[in-house]
C-alpha cells in the first residue's frame, strides 16, 4: 500500500501542516487498525480514504494519534492534492463523504478550495483562561473550540499556555475536547488580515501548525469584524506557519491553501 506525506496549507515543503494520506481502500479498515497507523506516523492526522461507485466521490475519515475527529481541513486538503496530483484523478471537483456531511475540494488556480460548513461562536466568559493562556484576552467567543481575541499580534505569536489547564478549562465550557485558538488582527503592512494558533491538547496535539476547523470558526468571526466576507489568516506555528485564504457564505466556508507533497512512501502492513 502507497501513503503520501502532504505539507497543506504551504506554498512550499516544510511549511504548513503536515497530513498522511492512505490510498483508497474499497472497505473500511477495522477503526482500531486505523488508529495504530495514526499513531505509528504521528502526525497531526492521518487520511484514510474508501472508493465509492463515483470516480470523484470518497469517504473520508481522520484520526489523530490519539483519536478520530470529526472534521479535519489540512488533511482534507491533502487528500485532494493526493487524489489530483499524485493518482491523477481527472475530475473538477471531489466530493468527500466525512462525520461533518459532504466536503468538496477542487482546484482553484495554483490553489484548492474546500467548501466547509460554518461554525460561527458566540461571546462567552471561560473562567481561568486568561490564567492557562498566560495572557489576558480582549474577547472570548465558543463554538466547537474555544477562541481567545487577544490584543495584538504579537500577543498571538507570544502565547505559551499552561496545555494542560487550558484542556480543563476549554473542555468544561465546551463539553467536548479542551482546544483553543487564539487570534489578533494583524500588524499593518502584513499580507494576511487576521493571525492565529490553535492549541488542541484535548485532540492529542499540543500546537497544529495548520488548521482548516479553527477557519470554519475564525472566517464568520472576523468576516464580521472587518465588514466583508474574504479574510486571509496567517497560522503562526513557530517555525512553520500555515497560510488560509478564507470567504465566509452563509452557513458555508471557502478554504483555499496550497499544498506540497514530501515523502511517497510503501506501507508494508496491510489491515
Amino acid at each position: 500500500m502507497r501513503q503520501w506525506t502532504v505539507d497543506a496549507f504551504a506554498p512550499e515543503a516544510f511549511k504548513g501542516n503536515p497530513a498522511c494520506v492512505v490510498e483508497p481502500f474499497d472497505a473500511w479498515p477495522d477503526a482500531g487498525w486505523m488508529q495504530k497507523l495514526a499513531a505509528e506516523n504521528n502526525q497531526a492526522e492521518t487520511a484514510f480514504l474508501l472508493r465509492t461507485d463515483d470516480p470523484a466521490r470518497f469517504g473520508l475519515r481522520w484520526f489523530t494519534p490519539a483519536l478520530e475527529v470529526p472534521l479535519c481541513g489540512h488533511a482534507t486538503l491533502a487528500s485532494g492534492h493526493v487524489l489530483f496530483e499524485e493518482l491523477g484523478l481527472d475530475a473538477d471537483l471531489i466530493t468527500f463523504d466525512t462525520q461533518s456531511g459532504p466536503l468538496t475540494v477542487r482546484r482553484a488556480g495554483e490553489l484548492y478550495e474546500m467548501d466547509f460548513p460554518a461554525q460561527p461562536p458566540q461571546r462567552c466568559e471561560v473562567a481561568g483562561l486568561a490564567e492557562a493562556l498566560g495572557v489576558a484576552p480582549v474577547e472570548v467567543w465558543a463554538s466547537n473550540y474555544v477562541i481567545a481575541v487577544l490584543a495584538d499580534e504579537a500577543a498571538v505569536r507570544a502565547v505559551a499556555p499552561d496545555l494542560m489547564a487550558l484542556e480543563k478549562v476549554a473542555g468544561a465550557h465546551t463539553g467536548s475536547r479542551g482546544n483553543v485558538g487564539v487570534a489578533a488582527l494583524a500588524d499593518a503592512g502584513r499580507p494576511y488580515d487576521v493571525v492565529d494558533r490553535f492549541f488542541a491538547p484535548g485532540s492529542g496535539i499540543p500546537e497544529d501548525p495548520a488548521t482548516g476547523s479553527l477557519h470554519c470558526i475564525l472566517a464568520p468571526l472576523f468576516a464580521e469584524k472587518l465588514g466583508r466576507p474574504r479574510v486571509v489568516f496567517h497560522q503562526a506555528y513557530p517555525g512553520r506557519g500555515g497560510d488560509l485564504d478564507c470567504e465566509h457564505r452563509g452557513d458555508r466556508v471557502l478554504l483555499r491553501g496550497r499544498a506540497t507533497t514530501v515523502v511517497d512512501a510503501t506501507l508494508r502492513i496491510r489491515p
